[in-house]
């Protein structure tokens, strides 16, 4: 309820309403180029492409890749541009003293990103029409032909990095946040469709209808409540002195999340995990027929591929999930810098109660989050593993959603519970502006 009390407050904010009704546009225009496909033959032959990365970028796009529109690779490439560079910032001094340039420094890193996204792109567009040359599903197209669905690829990726740029300057919230949200909600009539007439044709029951649905809902209610859950370590101000005036100290908490990582740990995990099977997909056709120690190079190729693919080996969801918890310790450290929080808080005057200020504060607090991150990447893995294995259970073993269970239902919530945020912090921040006007006035 408090929700839809904030949207209503909101809409009736000119300024607020004239955001939101822009990011509704911007999100159109993204969902309407969906639908605009490069090339029939190429829309045909995408459609044929499955399992492995081929998944995910379909699952982020909105079914775009399998249509082969101009949006077919999505905003995947710079998001893996910005991982990158997020890697490098800990590895490299250059980046580190970039990203403390304020600014400056972030318009360098982000217009290196935008370089490497673009040369991402071009492979990725390359290898996608590879794989349909290897597999004979376009033989006609000639060399200028797949050059130019290439170049449109690359077009329509830098149009989607402008269209996020611009719903987080002019709208609110994070712009390629809310078009990979657009890109998973786009899938969900669909979606709901093909589970309904699953049903009406006698394929499943109803009650394995039921069944998936509650698994959603207690899905979504359990991410709410572990991505919204924080330890609160208790942090106490000392008094000082401003001129001739004594500051009296004050007692407040240090809000460490169970889910700091967020849900990049996932799009980590699953590329290095499905890495080795999809290479193995791109070469598969040109081993048909070969052999190497006596056995048969396609069929080898082909239980490697099961064998990394998390639904189909047991291994390879424990590897999955093992990569999981990894990359979210991390993630949380490259997000988090204790020893930075504890010099910040020795500045201010924060002591945590029973810890001196320095170095053993940042000991402590690197603990609690160790403690917490476990927790959070447990979690992590057991939503990113549900997706594979929750619709077997329920009876949908041929048939594999996006919205049920794993990383489209945490980006999904994740998105709509920042976005609320920003919309309250902006309605807070309007209030205190009023109240300031008001006072102002009355002192005249």
């Amino acid at each position: 309820m408090e929700m839809f009390k904030s949207l209503q407050a909101a809409l009736k904010l000119p300024d607020l309403r004239n955001r939101i009704l822009f990011v509704m546009g911007m999100l159109a225009v993204y969902v309407f180029g969906i639908w605009i496909p490069i090339d029939r033959e190429l829309s045909k032959a995408a459609q044929s492409l499955e399992g492995g990365i081929f998944d995910m970028i379909d699952i982020f796009g909105g079914g775009s890749l399998k249509r082969f529109s101009i949006f077919a690779l999505g905003i995947m490439p710079y998001i893996s541009a910005s991982i990158v560079f997020q890697v490098l910032a800990i590895a490299l001094p250059s980046i580190q003293r970039l990203q403390k340039e304020g600014e400056f420094g972030r318009r360098k890193i982000s217009q290196y990103t935008r370089w490497l996204t673009m040369g991402l792109t071009l492979v990725q567009g390359f290898m996608v029409i590879y794989a349909f040359k290897t597999q004979g599903l376009i033989p006609t197209l000639s060399f200028f032909h797949i050059l130019k669905a290439v170049l449109t690829l690359m077009a329509g990726t830098a149009f989607l990095m402008w269209l996020g740029e611009q719903i987080t300057e002019k709208g609110i919230g994070n712009g390629i946040s809310f078009i990979i949200f657009a890109g998973i909600v786009a899938r969900l009539p669909s979606e709901l469709w093909q589970i309904v007439e699953l049903a009406r044709q006698g394929s499943v029951a109803w009650f394995n209808v039921f069944v998936l649905f509650a698994f959603a809902i207690g899905t979504v209610v359990a991410i709410v409540t572990v991505t919204q859950g924080e330890r609160r370590i208790p942090v106490r101000y000392a008094d000082r002195v401003a001129g001739r005036r004594v500051i009296r100290g004050v007692r407040t908490h240090l809000p460490l999340r169970m889910a700091q990582a967020g849900v990049m740990p996932i799009i980590f995990a699953v590329t290095v995990v499905m890495l080795p099977a999809q290479i193995l997909q791109f070469v598969q056709p040109v081993m048909q027929g070969r052999e190497m120690l006596g056995m048969d190079l396609t069929l080898m190729a082909a239980k490697v591929v099961n064998f990394f693919t998390p639904g189909q080996s047991h291994i390879a969801a424990l590897l999955y999930a093992a990569l999981v918890m990894a990359f979210t310790y991390f993630y949380t450290a490259v997000v988090m810098d204790v020893r930075e929080l504890a010099d910040n808080l020795k500045k201010s005057g924060g002591q945590i109660q029973g810890f001196a200020p320095g170095l053993p504060t940042a000991q402590y607090i690197d603990r609690v989050l160790t403690r917490i991150t476990f927790a959070g990447g447990l979690f992590l893995a057991l939503v990113a593993l549900s997706q594979y294995y929750v619709p077997g259970w329920a009876g949908f073993s041929a048939v594999r959603f996006s919205l049920i269970g794993g990383t489209s239902v945490l980006i999904v919530v994740g998105v709509a519970l920042e976005t609320m945020n920003q919309l309250e912090q902006q309605l807070k921040l309007r209030q205190y502006e009023g109240f300031h006007i008001g006072g102002g006035r009355k002192a005249a």
